[in-house]
């Protein structure tokens, strides 16, 4: 296997460290991309990989995102990002978070942690009894932190009405058609707040029970979890997994807007050439997406309330308002500008 600094996804990221404990069965790998603004902060993921390479594509991509959204959130935060690896049979026990949570500590406070797909809140807990490098406990109401998800929804739901402004030139998401791919904590959490609203929903998940059980409640309809990207709408918005923005995939959708929670969707930069050219509003990722970590990053700074997280998450329609206006200015793709707002602000621009 190649050297990680010869991973196409490699990003002159200033750590990358890989743990394998044996007792607990834990493999892992945390990336740090960067600490420019201050500790590199970015959830721990569950995962199965086909291939252990894969977990380390995963974390050098989710780390480098990490460091774009904090920056774009306007967080004293740097970029990094764990991924736990799911395979071998490996059950995740106390032991196994426990052995995470010493991983994290070992890295002096380069690297803080947070709950990502796979991991719970009462997992962080359990990490936490091992390192105080954790955000994403729970708190009492009215507190920063606990639980990101309902967080990132409210940020992607607030980040569609703005695209919903910017390409369909309504400020109602009522009888708009949306389809959503993933319905869980993210977006199942967004399919509400749309739903209330009036909106037109078309639901897809890997976990179909999941997906019918809330179509059900929201009186949505039911696509296959691939088929989604293909669906005629007004707004596909990806919640699920990453990479499902290729070419091929592009060629084929038939939306005007895409704007989701899920990290990385863009398979590859030239993607966010591909989608610009087709015309479409798209919501970088990292942008939009920022709603969680600026709920657990506030938690672990200690500066903040719910109701100043709110207030900051509330700034994110209009940070994509930006990009896009510079989007339509210099013809650039919306994705290459966030990107060179976001490198500027870490100091590699």
């Amino acid at each position: 296997m190649s050297a990680v600094w010869d991973f196409a996804d490699f990003d002159d990221h200033e750590h990358v460290h890989m743990f394998r404990d044996r007792a607990s069965g834990l493999t892992a790998v945390i990336a740090v991309h960067s600490t420019h603004l201050g500790p590199g902060a970015g959830g721990v993921r569950y995962w199965h990989y086909p291939q252990r390479a894969a977990a380390i594509t995963d974390a050098l991509r989710l780390s480098r995102g990490m460091s774009y959204k904090n920056a774009m959130a306007g967080l004293p935060m740097g970029g990094g990002k764990g991924v736990i690896l799911a395979d071998d049979g490996a059950a995740k026990t106390p032991e196994l978070l426990a052995a995470f949570g010493r991983a994290v500590e070992s890295l002096g406070g380069a690297y803080v942690t947070a709950e990502d797909v796979g991991i719970t809140d009462a997992d962080m807990v359990q990490i936490s009894k091992h390192t105080k490098h954790v955000s994403g406990l729970p708190v009492a109401s009215g507190e920063a932190g606990g639980d990101p998800g309902p967080l990132t929804a409210l940020g992607v739901y607030l980040g569609i009405k703005a695209a919903i402004r910017e390409g369909l030139k309504t400020d109602s998401a009522k009888d708009v058609r949306i389809a959503i791919q993933g319905v869980g904590s993210v977006g199942g959490g967004v399919a509400r707040r749309l739903a209330a609203e009036g909106a037109k929903l078309t639901l897809a998940d890997v976990n179909l029970a999941r997906a019918k059980e809330l179509a059900d409640e929201l009186g949505a309809e039911l696509a296959d979890s691939a088929a989604i990207m293909e669906i005629e709408a007004d707004v596909l918005s990806p919640n699920a997994l990453g990479a499902i923005l290729t070419e091929a995939s592009i060629e084929k959708l038939r939306v005007p807007i895409v704007a989701g929670g899920a990290n990385n969707q863009l398979a590859t930069a030239a993607d966010g050439q591909r989608i610009h050219d087709r015309g479409i509003v798209y919501a970088p990722d990292y942008v939009i997406n920022a709603g969680g970590i600026i709920n657990v990053a506030l938690e672990y700074l200690g500066q903040g309330s719910r109701e100043e997280v709110e207030s900051r998450i509330h700034l994110i329609p209009g940070r994509l308002a930006e990009i896009w206006a510079e989007s339509k200015a210099s013809g650039t793709p919306a994705a290459s500008v966030a990107d060179r707002m976001a490198q500027k602000l870490i100091g590699r621009g």
